[in-house]
């Protein structure tokens, strides 16, 4: 493994332990224990199958962006290339991506038979359809945050202004709009560079061949049949995450005065905690949920912990067993 990589993973590594330190640092052990102890596990487990069916539905998904590329891709490669990505990402954080773009290639069929080493479904083509995959995920979920903190903005609007905005607007001395033209600015800059000497210099050849292949990827959503499915696919994901949200509360005796709306607001929140560059979320989702609940509906530390530690657990553990499946899978399929 290379420094910077090595460097990296004990960053992130040591930003996880920071994380849970903060969130359990003045939790009440007693109190912690009692609240275990007073949940409801049938639930957790509800909590858990919805869990697994979002992850086969996931690979229903990911298969009709990958269909254009290679017909030949079935719904257990996909299902198994989730899962593994799933249980890389408590490896390293965000290389699940990669791992399983890796799964779809090598189960890829051969562009020509007489070269089988040549895919029809080759690496960067496979990572433009996650790229798709995850843009499009990132824009339901701010769009779903968004309406549902419109919507309730008495109930939810608050916090974002005083918990999130407010502290990041007052931490820097100019305004932080700035800081959003300048990396706009940047990143145009970058491209066009890479535009003008992709043909000269071999680093901006190499970066080229790589948005090619992603521009492949984001086309075959274009050529999708039935493209009803991919988002009829990305309405049933949703709904089992709020399952899998309202299961975990509906575990909890303590977040009894919650409901249906909470539990969708908990579960985007919750998706923020996972999108912070950590194995796994570990530390980043119980930060974020256990403040949360504190600020928004007054539940003490030790209680909102509960409720983050049995969801990310719960997710844990699905994510691991099925990982450790979908590994020994493709080792059999071998």
């Amino acid at each position: 493994m290379k420094l910077n990589k090595i460097i990296k993973y004990i960053a992130s590594l040591a930003l996880a332990v920071l994380l849970l330190w903060v969130s359990f640092r003045e939790v009440e052990w007693n109190d912690f224990i009692e609240g275990l102890k007073g949940c409801r596990w049938g639930y957790v487990l509800l909590s858990m199958v919805a869990g697994s069916m979002a992850f086969w539905v996931r690979g229903l998904r990911w298969r009709r962006l990958l269909l254009p590329i290679d017909d030949s891709i079935t719904r257990l490669t996909t299902f198994n290339g989730i899962n593994i990505g799933n249980i890389s990402n408590y490896v390293f954080p965000r290389i699940g991506e990669f791992v399983r773009c890796g799964v779809i290639t090598r189960r890829s069929a051969p562009a020509d038979l007489s070269n089988p080493s040549v895919k029809k479904a080759t690496y960067d083509k496979v990572l433009g359809t996650v790229v798709l995959e995850r843009s499009w995920e990132l824009l339901v979920m701010l769009l779903m945050l968004a309406i549902v903190v419109v919507g309730g903005f008495e109930r939810f609007g608050d916090f974002f202004l005083e918990q999130i905005w407010g502290p990041m607007a007052q931490s820097l001395d100019f305004s932080i709009w700035w800081v959003v033209a300048a990396t706009l600015a940047a990143v145009s800059a970058g491209i066009y560079a890479i535009y003008r000497y992709r043909e000269s210099n071999r680093f901006c050849t190499k970066v080229w061949g790589i948005f090619s292949g992603l521009g492949q990827g984001f086309a075959s959503c274009l050529n999708m049949d039935k493209k009803w499915l991919f988002f009829a696919y990305t309405a049933l994901i949703w709904l089992l995450y709020w399952l899998m949200a309202a299961s975990t509360m509906w575990a909890a005796p303590f977040l009894g005065d919650l409901d249906l709306i909470d539990a969708l607001f908990l579960s985007l929140v919750g998706g923020l905690g996972f999108a912070v560059p950590v194995p796994g979320g570990i530390g980043a989702f119980h930060f974020i949920i256990s403040l949360t609940l504190a600020t928004m509906y007054g539940v003490p530390t030790e209680l909102g912990i509960v409720y983050a530690t049995l969801s990310h657990t719960s997710q844990a553990i699905t994510q691991i067993l099925f990982g450790l499946g979908s590994y020994a899978s493709e080792a059999i399929r071998k």
